[in-house]
């Protein structure tokens, strides 16, 4: 069993899709075994976007991020990593395959519903990033 990270975005949440995304999640054998709502402050924004941070698109990305509640879990199954991000569908919504997430809800590159871990090291730290270990038992 592999494990890796989502956050359901701020433009998601506050159109109250959490509750489709997961459907779609566990409809393709990913099991949520942790989750829970918060609202990111910058710091914590710009710390789990660092990579990022001398890209053009790091300020307004923040600002996304920090401008209202995410859902942050943990998934797994079967080769979670590429499962998800198969299921999740490219970042730019246009170019998003029929019925993955970005495809149904993103409203645009940005807003774009979800993020998930690229690969299993990114998931370990992104995980680590939200989550306690007594919070994944």
């Amino acid at each position: 069993m592999e494990r890796t990270f989502s956050i359901i975005k701020p433009d998601a949440t506050k159109r109250n899709l959490v509750d489709p995304i997961n459907q779609i999640i566990e409809k393709n054998d990913l099991k949520i075994i942790a989750s829970k709502s918060l609202k990111l402050n910058k710091e914590q924004a710009e710390g789990f976007y660092k990579v990022h941070k001398e890209r053009p698109f790091f300020s307004s990305l923040v600002e996304f991020m920090t401008s209202g509640p995410v859902q942050v879990q943990v998934l797994e199954g079967d080769n979670a990593v590429s499962k998800y991000r198969e299921i999740m569908g490219a970042t730019n919504p246009k170019e998003a395959e029929d019925n993955t997430i970005r495809k149904l809800y993103a409203e645009n590159i940005e807003a774009n519903s979800v993020h998930g871990s690229d690969s299993k090291e990114n998931a370990e730290t992104e995980i680590a990033f939200f989550f306690s270990v007594s919070e994944l038992l």
